[in-house]
């Protein structure tokens, strides 16, 4: 693989890096804490599979539904104001989850949360396209997706603790927190991102959103994203069910297993950013998804296991998970002009979310549990699922990159002619 020269990030960048990133460790965790807490949740309120399966893609579904709402405006808006509108609504709803008491009032609860938590995602993939050259991108999203591994090392820990002890919807209450505080960070430190603004044509909101969906270069970015979802979305929420039932882990040892596996993200993710950026992006992904399939196939035929090899698979199973959502999200940026990038991250995440809403409900009618404590089955059907789905993706991300070489070959010709 050839090598290219590392372009250094200046301190205002690195501030924007640490703004996204820690946005999206609120983001993400408020997601991602559904799934530890899933079998507390379950048996708190009395909720079988199916149910918690449609917990779960509420968020999933009001935030596909949002992001297509607003695709056709996103381009129209400075971005930084975007992202605090958005911000302070899923603060909002991460209140309301705080105060859900039955499997009703939590549905509601975690639609409202996905309506404004769903858009922040694409929100932040814009503004990394508009301040980072193609070239830096790797090393940005290894350090944004760091809000994966921060949300394992330190907020899922946290939130399980605070939910073991003063129950779950004490969790969501921290997380909103925590929101507010880095909602006052975006108001204040972040600048306004306009330049898009110059180059918009004059056209309605329905005409760009059209627009976007009519382009076949966009069509391709579109499924890609939206089947690597399907595969995160089947295996997740169920994960602490699977772990408690089927491999043995006690609710005490829960939390050192997301904090080891958080841990390992911290160090992976920023090395997968720099292989990312010196070396050819599918390659990477290539290598980390097939790493990926062999460990899920391990992992999901796992029965009653000892903790330490249920960690060790975890963590192994987890680099190949993280490893791919780096490069792969780092040519997908490179996809749409800059008039359409708004609209492009919008749809993007939305059938992102709507196909990922899609897997959750199937997961949980395909997820069979008896009682209560009893072991969940089906889970290695979920990881066949996914291993066929990641082959699809291998071949779609190969076109991606296509089309991430010829813009890029286009861009550096514009530059040269200037």
């Amino acid at each position: 693989m050839d090598k290219k020269n590392i372009i250094p990030l200046t301190s205002y960048q690195k501030l924007v890096i640490f703004i996204l990133a820690i946005t999206q460790f609120t983001v993400v965790l408020d997601f991602m804490i559904m799934s530890p807490m899933g079998d507390l949740l379950m048996k708190s309120i009395n909720l079988k599979p199916a149910q918690f399966g449609i917990a779960v893609s509420a968020y999933a579904f009001s935030a596909g539904i949002s992001g297509l709402l607003t695709a056709g405006f996103a381009d129209r808006f400075d971005r930084k104001k975007l992202l605090l509108f958005f911000y302070v609504g899923f603060i909002i709803g991460t209140f309301l989850c705080g105060f859900a008491n039955n499997y009703i009032t939590l549905v509601l609860a975690r639609i409202v949360t996905g309506l404004f938590g769903g858009v922040i995602g694409s929100i932040s993939m814009a503004i990394i396209t508009d301040v980072f050259r193609m070239d830096q991108r790797g090393r940005v999203m290894g350090f944004v997706q760091m809000g994966f591994g921060a949300s394992q090392v330190l907020g899922i820990p946290i939130g399980l603790y605070i939910g073991n002890a003063w129950g779950w919807q004490s969790a969501f209450l921290w997380i909103a927190i925590v929101a507010v505080l880095i909602a006052i960070l975006i108001a204040t430190r972040l600048k306004p991102i306009t330049e898009h603004l110059l180059v918009q044509r004059k056209k309605s909101a329905i005409k760009h959103l059209w627009g976007t969906f009519s382009n076949k270069d966009y069509r391709i970015g579109f499924l890609t994203t939206a089947l690597m979802s399907v595969g995160g979305f089947m295996m997740m929420p169920f994960g602490s069910v699977f772990a408690v039932n089927n491999l043995h882990v006690s609710h005490a040892q829960l939390p050192l297993m997301f904090m080891v596996s958080g841990v390992a993200s911290l160090i992976i993710m920023p090395l997968i950013g720099r292989l990312s950026d010196r070396f050819d992006k599918f390659k990477i992904f290539t290598i980390a998804t097939i790493w990926m399939m062999i460990m899920v196939l391990i992992y999901t035929g796992l029965g009653p296991t000892p903790f330490v090899w249920v960690v060790f698979f975890n963590i192994l199973m987890m680099m190949g998970i993280l490893s791919r959502s780096t490069p792969a999200s780092a040519l997908v940026t490179a996809v749409p002009d800059v008039e359409d990038r708004g609209a492009f991250m919008s749809v993007s995440a939305s059938l992102q979310q709507l196909s990922g809403g899609i897997a959750a409900s199937v997961a949980g009618l395909i997820i069979v549990q008896k009682t209560n404590e009893s072991p969940i089955e089906h889970y290695t059907t979920l990881g066949f699922i996914v291993v066929l789905l990641s082959v699809l993706t291998i071949w779609l991300t190969y076109k991606v990159s296509l089309i991430a070489k010829r813009k890029q070959n286009l861009l550096n010709h514009k530059e040269q002619d200037m």
